[in-house]
């Protein structure tokens, strides 16, 4: 859900401040004022690809930024999108960078564009059946997911059979090279870990002397005749000797005391250390050989011993494949035709769990295109089976929503016949129908009431307030039956090159009606340039909004009717 939006220099706004209702928001003004251009930044907060275009003129950069709230978020996130003159777009999530694709993700998935010329999902016939899926999720759910996991099986099984054939048909050349490798490496046997603990050993053997010197010469340091450990035994005796004088020479005799313990230990170790070194050149040589045969198989196949291993594995299974071929042949064909019979058998019980749903999801949808006055127009659901090679892991057939203009004509493909205010009108039936099954929170309707007037736009209006009650949804409108439905409306206005008064909210100073807009920009010359600014309207303010999308004026019969259409829409 969209908390709130702050735009600044895009297309004709040069700031503005939206925040939506968690049910329904309109948006209302003159045809031309900017409506669009508050699309366009919402459309960029939601990862749609950037234009340089949609940049205010004059300006570096435009930045549109959201305060959103996903699912069980109870902290909500931040993003913004900041887009030069140049084209290039920076994106960021609670204060990281991010990139398109992560915004498209995080925010794009939640909300809905539902406009005439948007390339809504309701045209794309493969999002279909997902909609039919969570609408009946109780009873295809379970098919579903026991079709997926046969179809993963399958898939897994067909990819062994190939890798299992290819393997019995390898060309002698490839045969070769692997036999010639698997011979090579098991004549050096190389074990894991092996290398590792060899190159120890080699370092301690070819320093030998010089390590048995060294802990020689620390033993005799120690130990020795007028060594350190008898230098600090007499050191402790001495202050022993008068700490009956001063007990702090009795501290310090104990700490010299505990000092010799540690020398003696290091000097013990020493000893022992330089006792156990046995240097033995034929030993010595062979690990030399050894260690030389392990680098050459890691020139070849490394560069660690890991990786020969590898190879050696990859080598010995390509063998074994072409030795007994036939049978692994055998084995694998058996899984697969075994795992075609239980994906069959899903597929079977898939179609038949959505066959069974599909028309009554039709009819629910047709009874919500019925309220919008469509005309008797309706949709049907059509479920073919397709090859084998064309099923997917959403499911085995095509499934596709048809589009019955009136009663007695044929139903087809809805992306083919239905104008874009009827496709927005179905998409809207739909969304009633789905609830709070539905994953998208927020839906943004544009034009959804284009050519609609009288009944059928009262009927539009109460459509769109139940589909209020599930959903965010903000509508960009031109019906005052639409607009007093409206948990918060806003007013999106132009401020003209001649200055055209900005519309004012009774009681409030004229940045806060504008959400911190100032007059518009000044440009070279003396010109300035048109603004779009955006209002909230409360009160009477709204009260001679409703009245001027009524009749075009404010007199006081178009008020009053105003007034009441509100009162009303306040009572639904």
């Amino acid at each position: 859900m969209i908390d709130e939006i702050h735009v600044q220099n895009v297309a004709l706004i040069r700031e503005a401040h939206l925040v939506p209702a968690r049910g329904l928001t309109v948006l209302t003004g003159e045809t031309g004022a900017g409506k669009t251009a508050l699309l366009s930044a919402l459309k960029l907060l939601c990862g749609e690809r950037a234009d340089a275009g949609y940049v205010r003129e004059g300006s570096s950069s435009l930045l549109v930024e959201g305060r959103l709230f996903c699912g069980d978020d109870l902290d909500g996130t931040v993003v913004s999108r900041k887009v030069g003159s140049d084209g290039r777009s920076r994106v960021s999530i609670d204060g990281s960078l991010a990139s398109v694709g992560e915004l498209a993700s995080r925010v794009g998935s939640t909300v809905d564009l539902c406009g005439q010329h948007e390339h809504q999902r309701l045209l794309r016939q493969q999002t279909h059946v997902g909609m039919l899926d969570a609408w009946a999720a109780e009873s295809i759910g379970a098919a579903l997911a026991a079709y997926r996991e046969a179809f993963s099986k399958a898939q897994a099984a067909a990819a062994e059979l190939e890798r299992v054939e290819e393997a019995g048909q390898a060309s002698s050349a490839k045969l070769d090279e692997a036999r010639f490798v698997l011979q090579r490496i098991d004549e050096i046997n190389p074990v894991e870990g092996e290398y590792e603990e060899l190159a120890n050993t080699l370092a301690k053997a070819e320093h030998a002397e010089s390590l048995a010197r060294a802990a020689d010469a620390a033993h005799a340091a120690l130990a020795g005749e007028s060594g350190a450990i008898d230098a600090v035994s007499a050191a402790a005796a001495a202050l022993d000797s008068m700490s009956v004088v001063d007990d702090q020479f009795g501290a310090q005799a104990a700490s010299l005391r505990e000092a010799t313990y540690v020398l003696e230990d290091v000097a013990r170790e020493a000893l022992a250390y330089r006792d156990s070194i046995e240097y033995d050149p034929d030993t010595l040589a062979e690990n030399q050989d050894r260690m030389g045969a392990l680098q050459g198989l890691m020139r070849a196949f490394g560069p660690r011993i890991e990786d020969v291993l590898a190879r050696r594995d990859e080598a010995a299974d390509l063998v074994s494949l072409v030795d007994d071929s036939a049978e692994r042949v055998r084995r694998a064909r058996a899984e697969a035709e075994k795992a075609e019979s239980e994906l069959a058998e899903a597929a079977n019980a898939l179609d038949e769990a959505r066959r069974e749903a599909a028309p009554r999801f039709a009819q629910a949808v047709s009874r919500q295109m019925a309220r919008l006055e469509m005309g008797g127009a309706s949709i049907e659901c059509s479920l073919e089976r397709q090859a084998r090679g064309q099923w997917t892991k959403t499911g085995p057939s095509r499934f596709e929503f048809l589009f019955r203009p009136a009663e007695g004509l044929a139903a087809r493909p809805l992306a083919r016949i239905a104008s874009g205010g009827e496709v927005s009108r179905v998409m809207l039936a739909i969304k009633v129908v789905l609830g709070e099954t539905d994953e998208v929170e927020t839906l943004v309707f544009d034009e959804v009431d284009a050519g609609v007037g009288g009944a059928t736009a009262v009927a539009l209006a109460a459509v769109l307030a139940d589909l209020a009650k599930t959903h965010q949804v903000i509508v960009v409108t031109h019906l005052p039956q639409v607009a007093v439905m409206g948990d918060a409306h806003y007013l999106v206005a132009k401020q003209g090159d001649a200055g055209a008064p900005i519309p004012r909210v009774e009681g409030q100073s004229g940045d806060r009606d504008t959400g911190g807009q100032g007059a518009s920009d000044g440009s070279s010359g003396g010109l300035s340039v048109p603004e779009t600014v955006l209002v909230s309207l409360e009160g009477e303010a709204r009260v001679a909004e409703v009245a001027r999308m009524l009749s075009g004026d404010a007199s006081e019969t178009s008020l009053a009717h105003a007034a009441e259409m509100l009162a009303r829409g306040d009572r639904r």
